[in-house]
């Protein structure tokens, strides 16, 4: 059994290429070039797509690649209702079909050769593309990096993600079926 100490935490943990094993803390890697980013995979939520939206806002021209694919369609109609889709689109991000998109390197793949930040479930040698360097973090860590090329400093991303705090109620907030008024109505149709 391993025992960590979140208390110990004070910083992002990102996972190097090309082993989601070979972990390090953000300083370690702080100032890396990333060429391309992706957030998607099922291992994100609605809420880090608001939140990576949040860092996104007001952002054109961005100086990487950035891919958007939420987990599921009503993630993706979710988002759009909100406003997040104008958001990425208007910092130049492509928004793929939702599902496995880049994660599973079967929809789409990133340029050979480059250095990607992702939050997809693995970085093993290829998966995302070919000859790849692919380092795996948050949502939120990867927006920053999409916003600056680079990987962030501690203290830079402490203070880009600052900005979450004030509405993390909302941005955090899982889309819960029984509360959404277009998936009620659907469900109350459906006999056993």
């Amino acid at each position: 059994m391993i025992e960590i100490d979140l208390a110990d935490i004070h910083e992002p943990i990102v996972a190097c290429p090309n082993d989601p094993d070979d972990v390090k803390t953000l300083s370690d890697v702080a100032g890396a070039q990333i060429d391309e980013v992706f957030i998607g995979s099922c291992m994100t939520n609605i809420g880090h797509f608001r939140a990576a939206s949040k860092l996104l806002e007001g952002k054109r021209d961005i100086p990487v690649k950035l891919w958007i694919a939420p987990p599921t369609k009503m993630d993706a109609h979710q988002l759009t209702e909100e406003g997040h889709y104008g958001v990425f689109g208007n910092a130049g991000a492509r928004t793929e079909m939702p599902g496995c998109s880049l994660c599973m390197g079967n929809q789409a793949q990133v340029r050979e050769g480059a250095t990607v930040m992702s939050t997809s479930t693995r970085n093993f040698p290829n998966r995302l593309g070919k000859n790849t360097n692919v380092y795996l973090g948050s949502a939120e860590l990867a927006a920053i990096c999409s916003r600056l090329g680079r990987i962030p400093t501690k203290e830079e991303y402490m203070a880009s993600a600052g900005v979450l705090d004030a509405a993390s109620s909302q941005i955090y907030q899982y889309l819960n079926f029984d509360k959404i008024e277009d998936y009620t109505e659907v469900a109350a149709t459906v006999t056993a």
